[in-house]
């Protein structure tokens, strides 16, 4: 541990007072301020690594309200798992990376249509510093935007998209849809289908747009492993950008959600899952969807947390091989 463990008793509050943004320390999880993994509160990007952005969005849902507050409540749930290192990885890669929490990206609600594009440029302004970026939704439309700006720097992305809906549903015009997103992206060029994945899947869509679909019946009839493996075939060694919909899991999982359905992941399936991916190249990561009003004992948010952790790990990884 980097920073100065005699010290954290003493100053309390890491999200503001943390010597290092490198390091796992312990705070009491009922108090504090509620930083994503108590991570250090700046919008300084000078020797970050990763930052963690919120984008609390919910106006382009079409199910249940609430994922504006998304960003909120996973940052709360974190300081559940916060004081250690994320298992059963092998590493803590909070010693690795410099991560730090950039805040909410600012948008204005009654203005929507100016909103892709505030998502976009603050996604660009974090991946110019150097910076990689995992974002907190909100509802899945932010995905698209953030795509965007991962393009502008990354070229054509390889994408793993974890979720109980295609997102490839036929749009028109600009409207902002959480459905259709996935649809605009491959339009203009911002994934490439032919090397993208989709997880979970458990509604119906029959115009793929070229994705591999591993729908939630491969994910439990062939195991976490297999289908591992066919995520990293598919995927390869190029610049990959993994969004996470919280609905991929079962609603007996996840129900803080806005459109959950049943017979989705569990848990479980889903971190060993992205365990089993580590040494691709992530480039980008979001987790989304998470609605509070919904919730039940936090179980949403925390699976939101957790997989977030997962993400970064997954990062550290890459960045690690590429070095």
């Amino acid at each position: 541990m980097t920073d100065a463990l005699d010290l954290t008793p003493k100053l309390g509050d890491l999200a503001f007072t943390r010597v290092s943004d490198r390091g796992s320390l312990m705070e009491p999880t009922f108090a504090g301020a509620l930083s994503f993994m108590r991570r250090r509160y700046t919008r300084d990007l000078n020797g970050v690594d990763v930052a963690v952005m919120g984008v609390p969005l919910d106006l382009a849902t079409t199910g249940r309200p609430g994922t504006r507050f998304g960003p909120r409540g996973i940052r709360a749930a974190s300081a559940h798992i916060a004081w250690s290192s994320p298992w059963p990885w092998d590493f803590d890669p909070y010693e690795e990376l410099a991560v730090v929490d950039y805040g909410d990206c600012v948008f204005d609600p009654g203005r929507q249509q100016t909103i892709p594009a505030a998502i976009t440029d603050a996604a660009r302004t974090v991946l110019q510093s150097g910076a990689a970026l995992l974002s907190l939704g909100g509802d899945h439309f932010v995905t698209y935007p953030l795509l965007k700006a991962h393009a502008e720097k990354h070229g054509r992305l390889r994408l793993v998209h974890f979720d109980a809906h295609s997102d490839t549903w036929a749009d028109e015009g600009d409207r902002i849809d959480h459905g259709t997103m996935l649809w605009y992206a491959t339009r203009d060029g911002l994934v490439d289908p032919a090397h993208s994945v989709q997880i979970g899947i458990r509604t119906h869509n029959p115009d793929t747009l070229g994705f591999s679909v591993l729908d939630a019946r491969d994910v439990h009839r062939s195991g976490p492993d297999v289908i591992a493996d066919r995520v990293r075939a598919i995927v390869g060694d190029e610049p990959c950008y993994i969004t996470f919909d919280i609905d991929c899991l079962d609603p007996s999982a996840a129900p803080g959600t806005g459109t959950p359905v049943v017979g989705g992941l569990s848990t479980w399936q889903a971190q060993e899952i992205l365990r089993g991916l580590a040494g691709i190249n992530v480039v980008g990561m979001d987790v989304v969807e998470v609605s509070p009003p919904f919730d039940t004992a936090e179980i949403t948010a925390l699976a939101a947390a957790t997989i977030a952790n997962d993400l970064i790990a997954l990062h550290a990884i890459a960045r690690r091989k590429a070095r």
